[in-house]
Protein backbone atom coordinates (compact mmCIF):
# COMPACT_ATOMS: atom_id res chain seq x y z
CA UNK A 1 0.00 0.00 0.00
CA UNK A 2 1.46 3.38 -1.02
CA UNK A 3 0.08 6.79 -0.05
CA UNK A 4 -3.30 5.31 0.88
CA UNK A 5 -5.71 7.93 2.25
CA UNK A 6 -9.29 7.61 3.50
CA UNK A 7 -11.47 10.37 4.94
CA UNK A 8 -14.94 10.39 6.47
CA UNK A 9 -16.21 13.95 6.23
CA UNK A 10 -13.67 16.14 8.02
CA UNK A 11 -12.05 13.16 9.80
CA UNK A 12 -8.89 11.76 8.18
CA UNK A 13 -8.92 8.07 9.11
CA UNK A 14 -5.80 7.18 7.09
CA UNK A 15 -3.32 9.81 5.92
CA UNK A 16 -0.98 8.74 3.07
CA UNK A 17 -0.09 5.40 4.62
CA UNK A 18 2.65 3.15 3.25
CA UNK A 19 2.52 -0.49 4.35
CA UNK A 20 4.15 -3.68 3.13
CA UNK A 21 2.80 -7.19 3.73
CA UNK A 22 5.30 -9.93 2.98
CA UNK A 23 4.83 -13.56 2.05
CA UNK A 24 5.29 -16.10 4.84
CA UNK A 25 5.16 -13.68 7.76
CA UNK A 26 2.81 -12.60 10.55
CA UNK A 27 2.46 -8.83 10.76
CA UNK A 28 0.88 -7.19 13.82
CA UNK A 29 -0.92 -3.90 13.23
CA UNK A 30 -0.93 -1.76 16.38
CA UNK A 31 -2.44 1.60 17.25
CA UNK A 32 -4.73 3.43 19.64
CA UNK A 33 -8.48 3.61 19.13
CA UNK A 34 -9.27 5.74 16.11
CA UNK A 35 -5.75 5.34 14.70
CA UNK A 36 -7.17 3.84 11.49
CA UNK A 37 -6.08 0.18 11.72
CA UNK A 38 -9.41 -1.44 10.82
CA UNK A 39 -10.16 1.24 8.20
CA UNK A 40 -6.83 0.50 6.49
CA UNK A 41 -7.49 -3.24 6.42
CA UNK A 42 -11.09 -2.66 5.28
CA UNK A 43 -9.67 -1.00 2.16
CA UNK A 44 -7.48 -4.02 1.53
CA UNK A 45 -10.45 -6.38 1.94
CA UNK A 46 -12.85 -4.37 -0.24
CA UNK A 47 -15.15 -2.92 2.46
CA UNK A 48 -13.99 0.67 1.80
CA UNK A 49 -12.48 2.24 -1.31
CA UNK A 50 -9.45 4.53 -0.80
CA UNK A 51 -9.72 8.23 -1.68
CA UNK A 52 -6.18 8.17 -3.05
CA UNK A 53 -3.09 6.00 -3.13
CA UNK A 54 -2.07 2.75 -4.76
CA UNK A 55 -2.34 -0.91 -3.80
CA UNK A 56 -0.17 -3.51 -5.51
CA UNK A 57 -0.46 -7.27 -5.05
CA UNK A 58 2.54 -9.39 -6.10
CA UNK A 59 3.96 -6.34 -7.85
CA UNK A 60 0.85 -5.60 -9.93
CA UNK A 61 -1.31 -2.47 -9.35
CA UNK A 62 -4.86 -3.51 -8.44
CA UNK A 63 -8.27 -1.94 -7.83
CA UNK A 64 -10.27 -3.43 -4.94
CA UNK A 65 -13.88 -2.27 -5.08
CA UNK A 66 -15.57 -5.12 -3.21
CA UNK A 67 -14.82 -8.16 -1.02
CA UNK A 68 -15.20 -10.26 -4.19
CA UNK A 69 -12.35 -8.32 -5.80
CA UNK A 70 -10.28 -8.94 -2.68
CA UNK A 71 -11.01 -12.68 -2.74
CA UNK A 72 -10.10 -12.84 -6.44
CA UNK A 73 -6.71 -11.40 -5.42
CA UNK A 74 -6.33 -13.90 -2.57
CA UNK A 75 -7.16 -11.48 0.26
CA UNK A 76 -9.61 -12.45 3.02
CA UNK A 77 -10.55 -10.74 6.29
CA UNK A 78 -11.86 -12.35 9.47
CA UNK A 79 -13.81 -9.63 11.25
CA UNK A 80 -14.08 -9.19 15.02
CA UNK A 81 -17.84 -9.80 14.82
CA UNK A 82 -18.44 -13.01 12.91
CA UNK A 83 -20.50 -13.00 9.70
CA UNK A 84 -22.15 -16.42 10.00
CA UNK A 85 -25.69 -17.76 9.60
CA UNK A 86 -26.54 -19.57 12.85
CA UNK A 87 -29.02 -22.09 11.43
CA UNK A 88 -26.61 -23.36 8.74
CA UNK A 89 -23.79 -25.87 9.18
CA UNK A 90 -20.10 -25.00 8.98
CA UNK A 91 -19.88 -26.34 5.39
CA UNK A 92 -22.98 -24.42 4.31
CA UNK A 93 -21.56 -21.18 5.74
CA UNK A 94 -18.18 -21.78 4.12
CA UNK A 95 -19.65 -22.28 0.64
CA UNK A 96 -22.40 -19.64 1.01
CA UNK A 97 -22.27 -17.09 -1.80
CA UNK A 98 -19.86 -19.04 -3.97
CA UNK A 99 -20.76 -19.91 -7.54
CA UNK A 100 -19.85 -23.57 -7.76
CA UNK A 101 -19.76 -25.34 -11.11
CA UNK A 102 -22.70 -27.65 -11.56
CA UNK A 103 -24.88 -28.76 -8.69
CA UNK A 104 -23.73 -28.05 -5.14
CA UNK A 105 -22.34 -31.18 -3.50
CA UNK A 106 -22.12 -30.63 0.25
CA UNK A 107 -20.32 -33.95 0.70
CA UNK A 108 -17.48 -32.68 -1.51
CA UNK A 109 -17.50 -29.35 0.38
CA UNK A 110 -17.18 -31.19 3.71
CA UNK A 111 -14.31 -33.28 2.35
CA UNK A 112 -12.50 -30.13 1.19
CA UNK A 113 -13.10 -28.49 4.58
CA UNK A 114 -11.64 -31.54 6.36
CA UNK A 115 -8.64 -31.41 4.01
CA UNK A 116 -7.98 -27.74 4.91
CA UNK A 117 -8.43 -28.49 8.63
CA UNK A 118 -5.99 -31.40 8.46
CA UNK A 119 -3.40 -29.33 6.60
CA UNK A 120 -3.26 -26.49 9.13
CA UNK A 121 -4.32 -28.18 12.37
CA UNK A 122 -7.89 -26.93 12.74
CA UNK A 123 -10.43 -28.98 14.66
CA UNK A 124 -14.00 -28.59 13.39
CA UNK A 125 -16.99 -30.69 12.37
CA UNK A 126 -18.15 -29.49 8.90
CA UNK A 127 -21.69 -30.75 9.56
CA UNK A 128 -22.17 -29.00 12.91
CA UNK A 129 -24.67 -26.14 13.14
CA UNK A 130 -23.23 -22.72 13.97
CA UNK A 131 -25.64 -22.23 16.91
CA UNK A 132 -24.14 -25.33 18.56
CA UNK A 133 -20.57 -24.02 18.29
CA UNK A 134 -18.28 -22.32 20.80
CA UNK A 135 -16.75 -18.94 19.96
CA UNK A 136 -13.42 -20.52 18.95
CA UNK A 137 -15.23 -22.96 16.63
CA UNK A 138 -17.07 -20.07 14.96
CA UNK A 139 -13.79 -18.27 14.47
CA UNK A 140 -12.33 -21.43 12.93
CA UNK A 141 -15.23 -21.51 10.44
CA UNK A 142 -14.48 -17.90 9.48
CA UNK A 143 -10.80 -18.69 8.88
CA UNK A 144 -11.55 -21.87 6.92
CA UNK A 145 -14.10 -19.88 4.89
CA UNK A 146 -11.43 -17.51 3.55
CA UNK A 147 -8.95 -20.36 3.02
CA UNK A 148 -11.62 -22.27 1.07
CA UNK A 149 -11.90 -19.25 -1.22
CA UNK A 150 -8.15 -19.41 -1.89
CA UNK A 151 -6.90 -16.58 0.33
CA UNK A 152 -3.11 -16.18 0.61
CA UNK A 153 -3.32 -12.96 2.63
CA UNK A 154 -5.41 -13.28 5.79
CA UNK A 155 -6.40 -10.31 7.98
CA UNK A 156 -7.64 -11.09 11.50
CA UNK A 157 -9.29 -8.29 13.50
CA UNK A 158 -8.86 -8.86 17.28
CA UNK A 159 -8.78 -12.66 16.82
CA UNK A 160 -8.21 -13.55 20.49
CA UNK A 161 -10.73 -11.12 22.04
CA UNK A 162 -13.05 -13.84 23.34
CA UNK A 163 -10.76 -16.89 23.48
CA UNK A 164 -9.41 -18.72 26.53
CA UNK A 165 -5.60 -19.01 26.88
CA UNK A 166 -5.76 -22.60 25.66
CA UNK A 167 -7.84 -21.62 22.61
CA UNK A 168 -5.44 -18.74 21.90
CA UNK A 169 -2.47 -21.13 21.98
CA UNK A 170 -4.23 -23.45 19.54
CA UNK A 171 -5.02 -20.54 17.20
CA UNK A 172 -1.39 -19.42 17.29
CA UNK A 173 -0.22 -22.94 16.42
CA UNK A 174 -2.53 -22.87 13.39
CA UNK A 175 -1.28 -19.42 12.34
CA UNK A 176 2.32 -20.66 12.55
CA UNK A 177 1.42 -23.61 10.32
CA UNK A 178 -0.15 -21.20 7.83
CA UNK A 179 2.98 -19.05 7.90
CA UNK A 180 5.10 -22.14 7.11
CA UNK A 181 2.82 -22.75 4.13
CA UNK A 182 3.68 -19.29 2.75
CA UNK A 183 0.52 -17.46 3.84
CA UNK A 184 0.71 -13.78 4.77
CA UNK A 185 -1.14 -12.96 7.98
CA UNK A 186 -2.05 -9.55 9.44
CA UNK A 187 -3.31 -9.39 13.03
CA UNK A 188 -5.03 -6.29 14.41
CA UNK A 189 -4.71 -6.55 18.17
CA UNK A 190 -4.27 -4.60 21.41
CA UNK A 191 -2.63 -7.41 23.39
CA UNK A 192 1.07 -6.67 23.41
CA UNK A 193 2.13 -9.99 24.94
CA UNK A 194 0.44 -11.74 22.00
CA UNK A 195 2.20 -9.44 19.54
CA UNK A 196 5.51 -10.53 21.06
CA UNK A 197 4.50 -14.21 21.00
CA UNK A 198 3.21 -14.60 17.44
CA UNK A 199 4.35 -11.84 15.07
CA UNK A 200 7.49 -11.41 12.99
CA UNK A 201 7.06 -7.68 12.41
CA UNK A 202 5.00 -4.87 13.94
CA UNK A 203 3.58 -1.82 12.13
CA UNK A 204 2.29 1.07 14.25
CA UNK A 205 -0.35 3.68 13.37
CA UNK A 206 -1.05 6.83 15.39
CA UNK A 207 -4.01 9.10 14.63
CA UNK A 208 -4.26 7.89 11.05
CA UNK A 209 -0.55 8.25 10.31
CA UNK A 210 2.01 5.46 9.81
CA UNK A 211 4.54 5.86 12.64
CA UNK A 212 6.92 3.08 11.69
CA UNK A 213 7.62 -0.62 11.74
CA UNK A 214 9.99 -2.80 13.74
CA UNK A 215 11.03 -6.44 13.90
CA UNK A 216 9.37 -8.12 16.88
CA UNK A 217 12.68 -9.60 17.98
CA UNK A 218 14.12 -6.08 18.32
CA UNK A 219 11.40 -4.50 20.46
CA UNK A 220 9.42 -4.94 23.69
CA UNK A 221 5.92 -4.00 24.95
CA UNK A 222 7.13 -0.74 26.50
CA UNK A 223 8.73 0.50 23.27
CA UNK A 224 5.66 -0.45 21.25
CA UNK A 225 3.36 1.39 23.65
CA UNK A 226 5.53 4.49 23.47
CA UNK A 227 5.35 4.34 19.64
CA UNK A 228 1.55 3.99 19.73
CA UNK A 229 0.96 6.84 22.14
CA UNK A 230 3.82 9.15 21.21
CA UNK A 231 5.20 9.43 24.74
CA UNK A 232 6.27 7.19 27.60
CA UNK A 233 3.43 5.26 29.26
CA UNK A 234 3.52 3.28 32.50
CA UNK A 235 2.24 -0.27 31.96
CA UNK A 236 1.58 -1.19 35.56
CA UNK A 237 -1.79 -1.91 37.15
CA UNK A 238 -1.86 -0.78 40.74
CA UNK A 239 -3.65 -3.25 43.05
CA UNK A 240 -3.83 -1.78 46.57
CA UNK A 241 -5.27 -3.80 49.44
CA UNK A 242 -8.21 -1.81 50.83
CA UNK A 243 -9.39 -2.20 54.43
CA UNK A 244 -12.07 -2.63 55.65
CA UNK A 245 -13.99 -4.55 52.99
CA UNK A 246 -17.67 -4.56 54.03
CA UNK A 247 -20.16 -6.95 52.43
CA UNK A 248 -22.01 -5.05 49.73
CA UNK A 249 -23.74 -7.64 47.54
CA UNK A 250 -24.80 -11.20 48.31
CA UNK A 251 -25.94 -13.53 45.52
CA UNK A 252 -27.58 -16.79 46.59
CA UNK A 253 -28.67 -19.69 44.35
CA UNK A 254 -29.21 -17.37 41.38
CA UNK A 255 -30.83 -19.29 38.52
CA UNK A 256 -31.73 -17.63 35.20
CA UNK A 257 -33.31 -19.27 32.16
CA UNK A 258 -32.86 -18.17 28.55
CA UNK A 259 -36.01 -17.52 26.45
CA UNK A 260 -35.57 -21.08 25.13
CA UNK A 261 -35.67 -22.48 28.66
CA UNK A 262 -31.95 -23.29 28.92
CA UNK A 263 -30.26 -22.56 32.28
CA UNK A 264 -27.93 -19.63 31.59
CA UNK A 265 -27.12 -19.50 35.33
CA UNK A 266 -27.53 -22.48 37.65
CA UNK A 267 -27.59 -21.77 41.40
CA UNK A 268 -24.80 -19.20 41.32
CA UNK A 269 -23.71 -17.97 44.77
CA UNK A 270 -20.99 -15.47 45.76
CA UNK A 271 -20.36 -12.30 47.73
CA UNK A 272 -19.01 -8.95 46.54
CA UNK A 273 -17.31 -6.64 49.01
CA UNK A 274 -16.77 -2.90 49.04
CA UNK A 275 -13.13 -2.00 48.49
CA UNK A 276 -12.40 -4.91 46.15
CA UNK A 277 -12.57 -5.74 42.47
CA UNK A 278 -14.24 -9.10 41.89
CA UNK A 279 -13.31 -10.42 38.47
CA UNK A 280 -15.60 -12.73 36.51
CA UNK A 281 -13.84 -15.09 34.10
CA UNK A 282 -15.37 -17.52 31.65
CA UNK A 283 -15.50 -18.31 27.96
CA UNK A 284 -18.07 -16.30 26.04
CA UNK A 285 -21.63 -17.41 26.78
CA UNK A 286 -20.95 -18.89 30.21
CA UNK A 287 -23.59 -16.69 31.87
CA UNK A 288 -21.64 -13.46 32.43
CA UNK A 289 -24.22 -11.32 30.64
CA UNK A 290 -27.17 -12.88 32.47
CA UNK A 291 -25.40 -12.54 35.83
CA UNK A 292 -24.91 -8.78 35.58
CA UNK A 293 -28.33 -8.17 34.04
CA UNK A 294 -30.09 -10.17 36.77
CA UNK A 295 -28.35 -8.13 39.47
CA UNK A 296 -29.23 -4.89 37.63
CA UNK A 297 -32.92 -5.85 37.40
CA UNK A 298 -32.91 -6.53 33.67
CA UNK A 299 -33.36 -10.33 33.81
CA UNK A 300 -36.01 -12.41 35.55
CA UNK A 301 -34.57 -14.96 37.99
CA UNK A 302 -36.16 -18.26 39.01
CA UNK A 303 -37.89 -18.73 42.40
CA UNK A 304 -35.42 -19.40 45.19
CA UNK A 305 -32.86 -16.96 43.77
CA UNK A 306 -31.68 -14.01 45.87
CA UNK A 307 -29.63 -10.87 45.24
CA UNK A 308 -29.29 -8.95 48.52
CA UNK A 309 -27.79 -5.48 48.66
CA UNK A 310 -26.18 -4.47 51.96
CA UNK A 311 -26.16 -0.68 52.33
CA UNK A 312 -23.19 1.33 53.60
CA UNK A 313 -23.32 2.19 57.27
CA UNK A 314 -23.33 5.92 58.12
CA UNK A 315 -19.60 5.80 58.91
CA UNK A 316 -18.73 4.27 55.51
CA UNK A 317 -17.94 7.28 53.40
CA UNK A 318 -19.08 6.42 49.89
CA UNK A 319 -19.89 9.50 47.92
CA UNK A 320 -23.38 9.34 46.49
CA UNK A 321 -24.47 6.27 48.51
CA UNK A 322 -28.03 6.82 49.70
CA UNK A 323 -29.29 4.99 52.76
CA UNK A 324 -33.08 4.54 52.62
CA UNK A 325 -32.35 0.81 52.15
CA UNK A 326 -33.36 -1.71 54.83
CA UNK A 327 -30.41 -1.89 57.28
CA UNK A 328 -30.21 -5.70 57.21
CA UNK A 329 -30.11 -5.78 53.39
CA UNK A 330 -32.53 -5.27 50.53
CA UNK A 331 -33.71 -7.96 48.11
CA UNK A 332 -33.13 -6.65 44.57
CA UNK A 333 -34.74 -9.47 42.60
CA UNK A 334 -38.21 -8.57 41.41
CA UNK A 335 -37.33 -4.89 41.12
CA UNK A 336 -36.61 -3.10 37.85
CA UNK A 337 -33.70 -0.64 37.52
CA UNK A 338 -35.86 2.39 38.36
CA UNK A 339 -37.23 0.72 41.52
CA UNK A 340 -33.71 -0.30 42.54
CA UNK A 341 -32.60 3.32 42.21
CA UNK A 342 -35.69 4.63 44.01
CA UNK A 343 -35.03 2.59 47.17
CA UNK A 344 -31.58 4.13 47.36
CA UNK A 345 -29.32 1.51 45.81
CA UNK A 346 -26.56 3.34 43.95
CA UNK A 347 -25.61 0.96 41.16
CA UNK A 348 -23.80 1.58 37.87
CA UNK A 349 -23.76 -0.89 34.98
CA UNK A 350 -21.58 -0.90 31.86
CA UNK A 351 -23.32 -3.53 29.66
CA UNK A 352 -21.72 -5.66 26.97
CA UNK A 353 -24.00 -4.18 24.29
CA UNK A 354 -22.73 -0.59 24.07
CA UNK A 355 -25.21 0.92 21.62
CA UNK A 356 -28.07 -1.53 22.05
CA UNK A 357 -28.37 -1.19 25.82
CA UNK A 358 -25.80 1.30 27.11
CA UNK A 359 -26.17 4.35 24.89
CA UNK A 360 -28.57 5.82 22.33
CA UNK A 361 -26.64 5.92 19.07
CA UNK A 362 -28.57 8.84 17.55
CA UNK A 363 -27.85 11.07 20.57
CA UNK A 364 -24.65 12.98 21.29
CA UNK A 365 -22.50 12.64 24.40
CA UNK A 366 -24.34 15.36 26.30
CA UNK A 367 -27.79 13.84 25.79
CA UNK A 368 -26.51 10.36 26.69
CA UNK A 369 -25.16 11.78 29.95
CA UNK A 370 -28.60 13.28 30.62
CA UNK A 371 -30.28 9.86 30.36
CA UNK A 372 -29.01 9.06 33.86
CA UNK A 373 -30.06 12.35 35.49
CA UNK A 374 -33.14 13.79 33.79
CA UNK A 375 -35.55 12.38 36.43
CA UNK A 376 -33.78 14.31 39.18
CA UNK A 377 -34.79 17.66 37.69
CA UNK A 378 -37.69 19.72 38.98
CA UNK A 379 -40.42 21.00 36.69
CA UNK A 380 -41.06 20.22 33.03
CA UNK A 381 -37.86 21.84 31.71
CA UNK A 382 -34.54 19.98 31.63
CA UNK A 383 -31.34 21.57 32.89
CA UNK A 384 -28.80 20.75 30.19
CA UNK A 385 -25.81 22.40 31.87
CA UNK A 386 -24.76 19.52 34.21
CA UNK A 387 -24.84 16.79 31.51
CA UNK A 388 -22.98 19.05 29.09
CA UNK A 389 -20.34 19.73 31.72
CA UNK A 390 -20.05 16.00 32.42
CA UNK A 391 -19.74 15.25 28.70
CA UNK A 392 -16.91 17.77 28.37
CA UNK A 393 -15.20 16.28 31.43
CA UNK A 394 -15.41 12.70 30.09
CA UNK A 395 -14.27 13.86 26.64
CA UNK A 396 -11.21 15.54 28.13
CA UNK A 397 -10.23 12.99 30.80
CA UNK A 398 -10.71 9.89 28.60
CA UNK A 399 -9.57 11.61 25.39
CA UNK A 400 -12.77 10.81 23.47
CA UNK A 401 -12.22 11.52 19.76
CA UNK A 402 -15.39 13.25 18.57
CA UNK A 403 -15.98 16.42 16.52
CA UNK A 404 -18.43 17.66 19.17
CA UNK A 405 -20.24 16.48 22.31
CA UNK A 406 -23.42 16.76 20.20
CA UNK A 407 -22.17 14.38 17.47
CA UNK A 408 -24.28 11.17 17.49
CA UNK A 409 -22.25 8.53 19.33
CA UNK A 410 -22.97 5.93 16.63
CA UNK A 411 -20.55 7.87 14.41
CA UNK A 412 -17.69 7.30 16.86
CA UNK A 413 -15.32 4.35 16.76
CA UNK A 414 -16.12 1.40 19.05
CA UNK A 415 -13.39 2.33 21.48
CA UNK A 416 -14.61 5.92 21.81
CA UNK A 417 -18.19 4.74 22.36
CA UNK A 418 -16.90 2.58 25.21
CA UNK A 419 -15.09 5.56 26.76
CA UNK A 420 -18.34 7.57 26.78
CA UNK A 421 -20.23 4.72 28.46
CA UNK A 422 -17.61 3.94 31.12
CA UNK A 423 -17.08 7.63 31.88
CA UNK A 424 -20.80 8.22 32.37
CA UNK A 425 -21.30 5.26 34.70
CA UNK A 426 -18.29 6.01 36.90
CA UNK A 427 -19.45 9.63 37.19
CA UNK A 428 -22.62 8.41 38.98
CA UNK A 429 -20.54 7.75 42.15
CA UNK A 430 -22.03 4.28 42.71
CA UNK A 431 -21.60 1.93 45.66
CA UNK A 432 -21.74 -1.07 43.26
CA UNK A 433 -20.14 -0.77 39.83
CA UNK A 434 -20.59 -3.61 37.32
CA UNK A 435 -18.72 -3.65 34.03
CA UNK A 436 -18.98 -6.14 31.17
CA UNK A 437 -15.87 -6.08 28.98
CA UNK A 438 -15.09 -2.48 29.94
CA UNK A 439 -11.94 -2.33 27.80
CA UNK A 440 -13.07 -4.41 24.80
CA UNK A 441 -11.82 -2.64 21.70
CA UNK A 442 -9.83 -0.06 23.69
CA UNK A 443 -6.17 0.61 22.99
CA UNK A 444 -3.55 -0.15 25.61
CA UNK A 445 -3.24 3.44 26.86
CA UNK A 446 -6.98 3.96 27.37
CA UNK A 447 -7.33 0.47 28.86
CA UNK A 448 -4.88 1.35 31.60
CA UNK A 449 -6.76 4.60 32.20
CA UNK A 450 -9.94 2.53 32.75
CA UNK A 451 -8.11 0.08 35.04
CA UNK A 452 -6.88 2.98 37.15
CA UNK A 453 -10.38 4.50 37.27
CA UNK A 454 -11.79 1.18 38.55
CA UNK A 455 -9.02 0.97 41.15
CA UNK A 456 -9.83 4.51 42.30
CA UNK A 457 -13.48 3.48 42.72
CA UNK A 458 -12.36 0.46 44.73
CA UNK A 459 -10.25 2.71 46.99
CA UNK A 460 -13.41 4.75 47.70
CA UNK A 461 -15.08 1.60 49.05
CA UNK A 462 -17.06 0.73 45.91
CA UNK A 463 -17.73 -2.95 45.16
CA UNK A 464 -16.53 -3.43 41.57
CA UNK A 465 -17.60 -6.49 39.55
CA UNK A 466 -15.39 -6.72 36.47
CA UNK A 467 -16.32 -9.18 33.70
CA UNK A 468 -13.21 -9.49 31.55
CA UNK A 469 -11.82 -11.60 28.75
CA UNK A 470 -8.07 -11.00 29.16
CA UNK A 471 -6.83 -13.33 31.90
CA UNK A 472 -3.55 -11.44 32.24
CA UNK A 473 -5.50 -8.32 33.17
CA UNK A 474 -7.89 -10.18 35.50
CA UNK A 475 -4.94 -11.67 37.41
CA UNK A 476 -3.22 -8.30 37.66
CA UNK A 477 -6.25 -6.11 38.45
CA UNK A 478 -8.69 -8.18 40.53
CA UNK A 479 -8.58 -9.12 44.21
CA UNK A 480 -10.65 -12.26 43.64
CA UNK A 481 -11.77 -14.01 40.46
CA UNK A 482 -15.08 -15.86 40.09
CA UNK A 483 -14.85 -18.50 37.33
CA UNK A 484 -18.04 -19.33 35.44
CA UNK A 485 -18.38 -22.41 33.25
CA UNK A 486 -21.65 -23.18 31.45
CA UNK A 487 -23.64 -21.18 34.02
CA UNK A 488 -22.03 -22.78 37.08
CA UNK A 489 -19.51 -21.32 39.51
CA UNK A 490 -16.42 -23.45 38.96
CA UNK A 491 -14.54 -21.74 41.79
CA UNK A 492 -13.40 -18.44 43.26
CA UNK A 493 -9.63 -17.85 43.35
CA UNK A 494 -7.33 -15.23 44.84
CA UNK A 495 -6.18 -12.87 42.08
CA UNK A 496 -2.79 -12.46 43.73
CA UNK A 497 -1.89 -16.16 43.83
CA UNK A 498 -3.85 -17.85 40.99
CA UNK A 499 -2.15 -18.71 37.70
CA UNK A 500 -3.37 -18.14 34.17
CA UNK A 501 -3.29 -21.86 33.42
CA UNK A 502 -5.31 -22.69 36.55
CA UNK A 503 -8.06 -20.21 35.66
CA UNK A 504 -8.05 -21.26 32.00
CA UNK A 505 -8.64 -24.90 32.96
CA UNK A 506 -11.49 -23.91 35.29
CA UNK A 507 -13.09 -21.90 32.47
CA UNK A 508 -13.20 -24.97 30.23
CA UNK A 509 -14.53 -27.25 32.98
CA UNK A 510 -11.40 -29.40 32.94
CA UNK A 511 -11.02 -28.73 36.62
CA UNK A 512 -14.12 -29.82 38.49
CA UNK A 513 -13.27 -29.06 42.09
CA UNK A 514 -13.96 -25.51 43.20
CA UNK A 515 -11.08 -23.42 44.42
CA UNK A 516 -11.37 -21.97 47.90
CA UNK A 517 -13.90 -19.17 48.19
Amino acid sequence: MRGVTKTFGSVIANDRIDLDIRQGEILSLLGENGSGKTTLMNMLSGIYFPDSGEITVRGQPVTIRSPKDAFDLGIGMIHQHFKLVDVLTASENIVLGLKEKGRLNLREVSARVREICGKYGFSIDPDKKIYDMSVSEKQTVEIVKVLYRGADILILDEPTAVLTPQETDRLFDVLRNMRKDGKSIVIITHKLHEVMAISDRVAVLRKGVFVGEVSTSETDPQKLTDMMVGHAVTLNINRPLVEPRPLRLEVKDLTVLTPEGVRALDQVSFQAFGGEILGVAGISGSGQKELLEAIAGLQTAQPGSHVIYHPPTPDEAIAGAHVPVAPDGEELLGKNPRQIHRIGVSMAFVPEDRLGMGLVGSMGMADNMMLKTYRSGRGPLLNRKPPRALAEKVKQELDVLTPSINTPVRRLSGGNVQKVLVGREIAQEPSVLMTAYAVRGLDINTSYTIYNLLTEEKKKGVAVIFVGEDLDVLLELCDRILVLCAGHVNGIVDGRTATKEEVGLMMTNLRKEAAGV
